[in-house]
């Protein structure tokens, strides 16, 4: 077993993305992701890798799009404004179907917000972010292990299905600290057969291109990205339960939010209510499975969220609206306590919203 060191949420992600072989990150600063760029600067030469402080979010996700396009790992990260600034690109990554990891780090918002943590850009993330028909994998973390581990997952998915990948972090999971094991996984993916590395007078050139004039041709190619989309759903739903087994109110709750919501389901279950979690990990596919099998089961279901209410809508979806859906959020920067869940875990148990 490898030795555990104590590391940031931002560090153990940048250096988890150097184990999973990407040599290649492009990025700005911002807060509270700064030091994921701060610890790629001192790392990336010594390796041989690129790190390159673009001119601005717009720059660094089209330098992204070019390293994506010779078939190598690449990465950027940026805090919430920043990422909304890298979204058309985002977009033009999905159009070429280009694979990549986006990391993240949620301040709060809108505008320029707070620097404080935030899931209040869950809707730009799981509904694309930026323009026309398109979706990101999107994984969610709650400890700075998970930060790590879905750096590796992030990549190896976004590399399989051929899309962007976006690592979807609160502040809190950047800024804390905590042990994490860390070993190399994997290299550099197999072979690209698309990626433009050119010919050698061996085949024709590849072209990698998100523009298509004729009507009839987009279409298609947006249903072809579509089907696999639904291959996606249908195989990548990733989620963790928590005391589920004999759940009567279901808390659902990712990041900072989980582990709250961890102690809420604990409280509740000292005083005799039958709670549990489902956490998502994957945001986008939606665990839409195990909440529709946990809808046969509990009467009733508690959002917990930093933000206005946005995962919700996902859940009450999922569900099929089978069961209520309580809401438990805080925005601005604040993370509701243990305490403010279990009051809505308790108004739940009674039939309450």
């Amino acid at each position: 077993m490898a030795e555990k060191i104590l590391m940031k949420g931002n560090e153990a992600l940048a250096e988890a993305a150097i184990m999973a072989g990407c040599r290649h990150y492009f990025g700005y600063p911002i807060t509270p992701q700064t030091e994921v760029a701060a610890y790629m600067s001192r790392r990336m030469p010594k390796i041989g890798g690129t790190f390159l402080q673009a001119e601005s979010e717009i720059a660094a996700i089209n330098m992204v799009i070019g390293a994506a396009a010779a078939g190598k790992r690449a990465m950027t990260s940026s805090s919430s404004p920043g990422i909304s600034l890298k979204s058309e690109g985002i977009s033009y990554m999905a159009g070429c179907d280009l694979p990549a990891l986006i990391v993240n780090v949620q301040r709060g918002g809108p505008g320029l917000g707070g620097i404080q943590p935030s899931q209040s850009d869950y809707f730009q993330a799981t509904r694309g972010g930026g323009h026309g028909d398109y979706h990101l994998l999107v994984l969610a973390p709650s400890s700075v292990q998970e930060m790590a581990d879905l750096v590796f997952k992030g990549f190896d998915l976004a590399e399989k299905y051929r899309m962007p990948c976006m690592l979807l972090a609160d502040g809190t999971m950047g800024q804390m600290m905590e042990p994490v094991e860390l070993s190399e996984r994997a290299g550099e993916s197999a072979a690209k057969p698309w990626a433009l590395t050119g010919t050698e007078g061996k085949r024709r050139p590849n072209i990698i291109n998100s523009l298509a004039l004729e009507p009839q041709e987009l279409e298609k190619w947006n249903e072809d990205r579509f089907k696999r989309y639904d291959i996606v759903r249908e195989n990548e739903q990733m989620s963790e339960s928590y005391r589920m087994e004999d759940a009567e109110i279901c808390v659902v709750a990712f990041g900072i939010a989980a582990r709250v919501s961890q102690n809420a389901v604990d409280a509740a279950r000292a005083k005799g209510i039958r709670a549990g979690m489902l956490r998502p990990i994957t945001l986008w596919p939606f665990p839409e499975k195990a909440l529709k099998a946990a809808a046969d089961q509990c009467k009733a279901f508690v959002s917990v969220e930093l933000n206005m209410g946005q995962m919700i809508e996902d859940v009450r979806l999922a569900i099929e609206c089978k069961r209520p859906v309580s809401l438990c959020c805080r925005t601005g920067g604040m993370i509701p306590s243990p305490d403010e869940v279990l009051s809505v875990i308790e108004r739940a148990a009674e039939g309450g919203k």
